[in-house]
């Protein structure tokens, strides 16, 4: 069973950075990030594809850098110039075969979560 490890999560204020860390039990073909907020549906962040092919949320467009160690089969999300909009559960997801990789609900495997908490 393929496991998902996150790490990095905290609260910064607005303007700040963060940098999270999705460590994998094995290689995934394509792994990223989703968010969601209390009360709101999921949302898909940011996915790396083999090769390093990454897909960005128009909303986080040139704040949000996603990249793939896969020596280490581990994935990260640099944040910066956080937005108190962007507070939220930030979960880590693998292996969606959709031509849409920021559609959540295809991914197959999910890790627990690390909260984001950007104070204005």
């Amino acid at each position: 069973r393929v496991q998902l490890l996150e790490s990095g999560g905290g609260s910064v204020q607005a303007g700040g950075s963060l940098r999270l860390s999705c460590a994998a039990s094995e290689y995934m073909y394509s792994i990223g990030w989703f968010r969601q907020a209390p009360g709101q549906e999921r949302e898909g962040v940011a996915v790396i594809e083999d090769h390093s092919r990454a897909t960005y949320a128009d909303s986080v467009k040139g704040r949000f850098t996603i990249s793939r160690d896969n020596a280490k089969n581990t994935i990260y999300l640099q944040m910066n110039n956080l937005k108190p909009e962007d507070s939220a559960m930030y979960y880590c997801a693998a292996q969606s075969y959709s031509s849409d990789v920021l559609r959540w609900s295809d991914y197959h495997y999910w890790g627990q979560g690390t909260q984001v908490t950007v104070s204005s």
